[in-house]
């Protein structure tokens, strides 16, 4: 690899001026030097101005200060020696994949003969794995496809730097395993620079030679930048027992952390959640009450021989059978398994939002047969009113279930769970105005609010971005901590499921999926995700739910006969 710089970045200031006259100050002086052939990742909190600077790099954005030289050259506009691919892929509709790479190819290699170009394009095609879909259009490709038609799109242009804005962040986490494995490919066969901005540490450690981590905003900088020196290939499974990995992935996160708690916003302890408990709106016969009133705590609730039959146009499609599982009254569940195992399904069905083919769910020696406030629901989406403010919009459910309260002890559930999920400063802020990080936050209050006895959490933090997402983990261990309350959280994310769960239950894959193992997560309790990166069992679980989930990569398993 040449030591010189490629490209160099100096002194990069970049800062927006609102419609009400405010500065934003955005970038506050990046200094960055990047070698030929070299692979950085760049990593950073939601806000912090990376898409600006990658923007920047690639002279779609013209910094106020600071210089930007590739290759010595001070870069003043968009240029084909960087090729970008953004977050959301921007292909021609109407087009097949050959005609989309072919139109950047025609754009700037327009000296080429009509053969070389069409050359061009079969490569880079073939490159990303798409050689047998040429003639596809877009609507016929899925999302983590249509992102590999925009790599190959960006190397057509054969640029010095490959630039890479997020591009695998809204995929599901099987998909987005299978394009780091293009990306890293790509790197070895093209021996291109590439900048890749991410907000995922796994991902950047995965690729990277260095990681440049960018403060939290305002007047963002490189905080720090730090050397990957894992021996490649790069395993995304056996990494997991290397011990620079290791130690590297724990410096990152606890810097990250320090970072991040540094930059949260400040929690208020004024409001004292009053001893009020809420209604059951909905009570069993009271002779039911008298015979069940020993309460049943390690069988809190109860999935018996469950299962789900929906109809298609071609036959019926049992999406989950033979799922069995018991619960105690205040255990943590994490769910956890590719996409379309048939997690969320069992998830709405517990709360009573989707018919049971066969089977039941009992909660707390009651069968589960319809919707209502004893089991409150976290969507990957929040669903607020848009028109409402965070205060009001937790107001809703807290006045349904604690009907027999004063007006003033319910006016203190609502402050007391907002200040916990940090919204101390943003009770009186419109759902419609808050960030997706901000919204969820409401959704989760919302949730604890209503005290239910069963809390069900369908991938909450899914949409948001890895750092959002640890500074949301945190609120909700934070509150469970005080709570206690039983609760499953369907997840993607590993790590996610090992922090918070007392068992994780790993799915197989779709149709006819089931429960395939379960693991005991034995770490005490407070957790803290940086004590938590120092235990020695965390890798150990941790490889043995990334093996399972490895196992189950390429479709269904035939049961065992």
């Amino acid at each position: 690899m040449n030591e010189h710089p490629i490209l160099s970045l100096s002194g990069v200031r970049k800062s927006y001026a609102a419609k009400n006259g405010d500065i934003t100050n955005v970038l506050d002086g990046i200094d960055l030097d990047v070698r030929e052939g070299e692979f950085i990742a760049i990593l950073g909190f939601s806000g912090a101005g990376k898409t600006t600077l990658i923007s920047s790099i690639a002279g779609l954005v013209e910094p106020d200060s600071g210089s930007i030289t590739l290759k010595g050259e001070q870069i003043t506009g968009p240029d084909k020696d960087c090729g970008l691919v953004f977050q959301s892929y921007s292909l021609f509709p109407w087009l097949s994949v050959e005609q989309n790479v072919a139109l950047a190819v025609e754009a700037v290699h327009k000296d080429r003969s009509k053969s070389d170009r069409a050359a061009l394009v079969r490569q880079k095609v073939e490159l990303v794995g798409l050689g047998h879909a040429m003639d596809r259009k877009p609507a016929q490709l899925s999302g983590g496809v249509r992102q590999r038609v925009a790599v190959a799109r960006a190397l057509a242009m054969e640029p010095e730097i490959l630039l890479l804005d997020e591009p695998l962040s809204a995929l599901d986490a099987l998909t987005r395993a299978k394009l780091q494995d293009e990306i890293e490919r790509i790197r070895k066969e093209e021996k291109r620079t590439i900048i890749l901005v991410t907000n995922d540490v796994d991902e950047a450690l995965l690729l990277a030679d260095r990681v440049a981590v960018m403060t939290p905003a305002p007047a963002t900088r490189i905080g720090r930048i730090f050397d990957a020196d894992i021996t490649r290939p790069r395993d995304r499974s056996a990494v997991n027992d290397d011990e620079m990995y290791q130690s590297l992935r724990k410096e990152i996160v606890s810097y990250l952390s320090d970072l991040n708690i540094q930059n949260q916003m400040a929690m208020v302890e004024s409001t004292k959640l009053p001893n009020v408990t809420p209604l059951d709106l909905a009570p069993p016969p009271k002779a039911y009450r008298d015979a069940a009133r020993s309460a049943v705590k390690d069988r809190f609730v109860e999935f018996y021989k469950l299962k789900k039959i929906y109809p298609t146009p071609i036959g019926p499609l049992t999406v989950l059978e033979d799922f069995d599982l018991m619960m105690r009254k205040g255990e943590f569940i994490s769910l956890i398994g590719h996409s379309g195992c048939g997690k969320s399904t069992a998830l709405t069905m517990a709360a009573g939002l989707n018919e049971i083919t066969s089977g039941s769910i009992v909660l707390e020696n009651r069968e589960i047969d319809a919707a209502g406030p004893d089991k409150a629901v976290v969507f990957q989406a929040p669903s607020l009113m848009p028109w409402l403010t965070a205060r009001q919009n937790v107001s809703l459910g807290v006045s349904r279930v604690y009907p027999h309260a004063t007006a003033g002890e319910r006016k203190d559930i609502v402050e007391y769970y907002l200040d916990r999920v940090g919204l101390a400063d943003a009770k009186d802020k419109l759902a419609a105005e808050m960030s997706n990080g901000m919204r969820q936050r409401v959704g989760l209050a919302r949730a604890f609010a209503l005290s239910p006895k069963l809390l069900l959490l369908d991938e909450p933090f899914g949409m948001l971005d890895s750092l959002t997402r640890w500074d949301l983990q945190d609120v909700l261990v934070e509150v469970w901590n005080r709570t206690e309350v039983t609760a499953i959280m369907v997840t993607h994310d590993v790590d996610e499921a090992i922090l918070l769960a007392d068992r994780v239950v790993m799915m197989t894959n779709g149709p006819n999926a089931t429960i395939g193992k379960v693991l005991k997560v034995d770490l005490p309790r407070p957790r803290d995700r940086k004590t938590l990166l120092e235990h020695p069992k965390f890798y150990e679980y941790r490889q043995e739910v990334l093996h399972f989930l490895t196992e189950y990569d390429h479709g269904p398993k035939s049961k065992a006969a």
